[in-house]
């Protein structure tokens, strides 16, 4: 089978699982049996011939782009008519694709006779094993987000009362502060974050609500926390709730069933597990006490209360990838990193949410999350 991938590794996790560089520009990736061909400027050729891995590194000039360059095309048909010469150049005629090759493309490569097949489950399944560079980035990308949550727990606990809300050295405590200093705390430990969650109130009742405003004197916080390593582009995910001043009874026995929830998931993963049954299992230990889930709500009904999302996915190159751990969930292969996520809203209210990240080994798992689980921040 013929493997082809056009594309930068900045934005295509499949193309920087195979050449683990971080390239901006588009270029052609082809497996053709055991070869595996790089088709690239001269301006990056040198960069990926460092990286001494088994790469044929080719430049572009082999295959007229020269020549396309002085036709005066326009660049987007310049790139077109380059990725068909260079697949022509590697006598390429059927090649598998991942389902966000540029369409441009494949529609040129197919008029010049080049059959394609599109099989993301193909690029999904050879990045879930996760391979040394990326586990250790993975680690690397955790600790940033454990520290993320340690300043602002320190924030929030030094917070002072002052006019219904909170203020720290002089500054109002918003969620804003809180991201400017956890994104300071993620860049000193070689990672970054384009966004995070950072919600308080009734904002917590809203999973992918990233927050705003400012932090009241007794309120609910979540943190949900994904940063990427610089050096590795992997991701890692962590989310912990806080309460700060009195804490309503309602989010105290969310927090702790959703403890409990947690663990009971957590103790069933190894391979071989289904995600689907994970789901399910948490489904029910939450529709027992009374709370509504996927599993338990009418057909078409929208959800806003009790566990209304999935109970994890996959994290590597991409913060959300196979496998999924939700009502399509899929089967758990050692080398899998996943999270494990339960949590309980109601809408208008709040909400409470944790999360941890775990390793799939060859017998069970290996927590990679080493962060308190502290509801309550006191002084």
């Amino acid at each position: 089978m013929n493997v082809l991938i056009v594309g930068d590794t900045v934005r295509h996790p499949e193309l920087r699982h195979e050449v683990p560089l971080a390239i901006p520009d588009p270029f052609v990736y082809a497996e053709m049996g055991d070869r595996r061909v790089v088709a690239i400027s001269s301006m990056e050729a040198t960069r990926v011939e460092e990286l001494g891995l088994d790469l044929d590194v080719r430049p572009t000039e082999e295959f007229g782009s020269d020549e396309i360059r002085q036709s005066g095309v326009d660049v987007h048909t310049a790139a077109i008519q380059l990725a068909v010469r260079t697949v022509e150049g590697l006598r390429l005629e059927d090649a598998t694709v991942p389902r966000n090759f540029p369409l441009g493309i494949a529609d040129g490569l197919r008029a010049a006779g080049v059959e394609l097949t599109v099989d993301q489950k193909l690029f999904d399944d050879r990045r879930r094993r996760k391979n040394e560079k990326e586990l250790a980035g993975i680690r690397r990308a955790e600790k940033a987000a454990e520290a993320g949550v340690a300043v602002a727990r320190d924030l929030l606990r030094r917070g002072e009362r002052s006019n219904g809300g909170l203020s720290v050295d002089g500054e109002r405590l918003t969620c804003e502060l809180l991201k400017e200093r956890i994104q300071g705390v993620f860049l000193a430990n070689g990672a970054l974050a384009e966004e995070m969650i950072v919600s308080h109130g009734s904002q917590t009742a809203v999973g992918h609500d990233m927050g705003s405003g400012e932090i009241a004197a007794d309120d609910v916080v979540v943190l949900d926390l994904f940063p990427i390593d610089l050096e590795s582009a992997c991701y890692a995910d962590i989310t912990r709730t806080f309460t700060i001043g009195e804490v309503p009874d309602e989010i105290r026995e969310w927090h702790g069933l959703c403890r409990e929830a947690l663990e009971l998931a957590v103790s069933e993963i190894k391979p071989g597990v289904h995600g689907g049954a994970l789901h399910r299992l948490v489904s029910e230990f939450f529709a027992e006490r009374g709370f509504p889930t996927q599993l338990t709500k009418a057909e078409g009904e929208v959800l806003r209360d009790g566990f209304y999302h999935g109970l994890g996915h996959g994290v590597g190159l991409e913060v959300h990838e196979s496998p999924a751990l939700g009502m399509l969930g899929e089967e758990l292969v050692a080398g899998d990193v996943i999270t494990i996520e339960p949590g309980l809203y109601r809408y208008g209210f709040g909400g409470v949410r944790v999360e941890d990240l775990l390793l799939v080994t060859d017998d069970g798992y290996e927590r990679l999350t080493d962060c308190p689980y502290d509801l309550e921040i006191t002084g």
